[in-house]
């Protein structure tokens, strides 16, 4: 009941009233009409409500609004803004929340084999053993950043679902611009923000060789963090640090959901990334830059030139040849820096 009170008051705020003043009261009597409880147990999830840091107004005769949201990432606080999207959304029809966890790609992998539906979402905290590419280890301070993993079935070739790293790149990407944030792609998905890394995502998958059981893509967003451990410092930032403002992280969250949903609406029309290079290349940072390919094979600079449909980076060498580089298979960093 508290996060669906939540929601009606959050869909109040900022609606206007009839005599075109500020956002509309909703009446005690309405919400014990509406739950069928008492006043006192409303009185009782209002107070609750406040104790967690919401400025809520309650006036006689009026009833309750409110005035102000604070940066919290409870259960509570995430279904109540993915009460209010509407119809057709199926990113986050199964909430997991969890004050802290080791990792949410390691809990999404177990509910996965428990037989959770595609579209459960895990969000944390705090992540104690964190990971990104490779084995490395994810910076996860607790109260500040936004880390969460999303499970799937896609019904196609293990090899196709590669893509959906790409997939949720564009979509937190697409996310960070709408805060105002300059922000673009570091091939294959790395968000950054001036030269500095906001955003790593680690795709997991299990499959037999032609049928995929699941995938969990999990994302570690830096949002409010203002400071980072010294062995970091020059190569991330955070998305408060580029606006110089605090972004409240569960409305963040439901916006990369919309933005995934949509993408991956798309993505499955033919299952590669042709209709959606366009918005991908309009925010990869890589694109017509000089870059250094660390292929294990033998380490190559050259030119890139974007990517193909599968999600291979097109890299221009110095003779003119036009080399596919497979994002599993090496590193690229910039000529002059990170990107």
């Amino acid at each position: 009941m508290k996060s669906e009170i939540l929601a009606l008051l959050r869909e109040g705020m900022g609606r206007e009233n009839a005599q075109g003043g500020s956002q509309e009261y909703i009446s005690g009597q309405e919400l014990c009409s509406r739950f069928g409880v008492s006043r006192t147990a409303i009185w009782k999830v209002m107070n609750q409500l406040k104790e967690e840091g919401y400025e809520i107004e309650a006036v006689q005769n009026k009833g309750y609004r409110l005035k102000a949201s604070p940066d919290v990432m409870g259960e509570n606080e995430i279904q109540s803004r993915f009460a209010n999207r509407g119809e057709g959304h199926w990113a986050g029809c199964r909430l997991m929340y969890f004050p802290e966890t080791g990792s949410t790609n390691i809990d999404a992998k177990k509910a996965a084999e428990e037989g959770a539906p595609e579209g459960t979402l895990v969000v944390t905290d705090c992540q104690n053993t964190g990971r990104g590419r490779r084995g490395r280890s994810w910076s996860s301070p607790r109260g500040c950043n936004l880390y969460f993993t999303l499970l799937l079935r896609p019904d196609c070739k293990p090899e196709q679902a590669c893509m959906l790293t790409l997939v949720m790149a564009l979509a937190a990407a697409e996310a960070v611009a709408e805060l105002g944030v300059a922000a673009g792609i570091k091939w294959p998905n790395d968000i950054v923000a001036h030269g500095k890394k906001v955003c790593g995502i680690l795709t997991e998958m299990s499959a037999e060789p032609d049928y995929i059981h699941y995938v969990v893509i999990g994302c570690g967003i830096n949002v409010n963090q203002m400071d980072f451990p010294e062995e970091i410092r020059a190569t991330a930032t955070s998305l408060a640090l580029e606006k110089g403002e605090r972004i409240t992280r569960s409305a963040l969250l439901l916006s990369i959901m919309e933005h995934f949903e949509k993408a991956y609406d798309t993505f499955q029309e033919t299952w590669d990334l042709t209709a959606l290079l366009p918005a991908y290349h309009s925010y990869l940072l890589n694109k017509d830059a000089r870059v250094r390919v660390l292929d294990p094979k033998g380490e190559f600079c050259g030119t890139a030139r974007g990517i193909n449909k599968t999600g291979e980076l097109l890299v221009e060498k110095e003779d003119g040849e036009l080399t596919r580089v497979y994002a599993g298979e090496v590193s690229v960093r910039g000529i002059y820096g990170y990107v």
